[in-house]
């Protein structure tokens, strides 16, 4: 992979995460508002963790945005590590929290909604990146962005399946977001080798 088509992967990867550690914050503080006086001080210790581990991501993915590959792939074994811990976290609020189903279920979409928005977003990255390559390739590059949205869509639809359940538990609805996002590394890992494939520098 060029060395740009391999940037584009990781920061699209690590960009899906924090968008997705963002989607939880945002709906485990509007539920912590509405704690009870005893189990809000817990709630906004978790709440307060969370943002720490966000944080932590951000910074080192911040140092690497300017790294070589060698460097970013290190750095995503980091960055996994700290995304383990964030959702490892995230499991914990949901216990001490109780089992809230619809804490769960709101978690769960604005996640899902996360996911999908990072999806769009890395096709019409893809999109702007194939535009710049030598016409003789677009065939090849046209049906891997087909792909990516064909990919994009069904994840949605499989995420939908699950919105619309409203009685599973957390850790089936994880699962549901692990399958999805492992789908998401592997369709755009696949469309940016077929765009170094094609020759391109960007």
């Amino acid at each position: 992979m060029s060395e740009q088509s391999s940037m584009h992967f990781y920061l699209n990867w690590a960009k899906e995460r924090i968008d997705e550690m963002d989607a939880a914050l945002a709906s485990f503080e509007v539920k912590a508002t509405e704690a009870k006086a005893d189990s809000k001080v817990k709630a906004d210790q978790l709440v307060a963790d969370l943002k720490k581990r966000r944080d932590e991501f951000q910074t080192v993915l911040k140092t690497q945005a300017e790294a070589g590959e060698a460097a970013w792939a290190r750095a995503k074994t980091e960055l996994e590590k700290h995304w383990t811990e964030f959702e490892a976290q995230m499991k914990t609020y949901f216990e001490v929290a109780g089992k809230q189903m619809e804490q769960q279920q709101a978690t769960f979409k604005d996640i899902a909604a996360a996911q999908a928005k990072a999806w769009r977003e890395a096709a019409d990255q893809f999109r702007e990146a194939a535009g710049k390559v030598a016409e003789a390739r677009t065939t090849d590059l046209d049906a891997a962005l087909k792909q990516l949205k064909s990919d994009a869509s069904e994840a949605e639809a499989r995420l939908q399946k699950f919105k619309q359940a409203g009685n599973e538990s957390w850790s089936v609805l994880s699962a549901a977001l692990a399958e999805s996002r492992k789908s998401f590394d592997q369709a755009s890992r696949a469309a940016w080798d077929a765009l170094r494939g094609s020759g391109a520098n960007s």
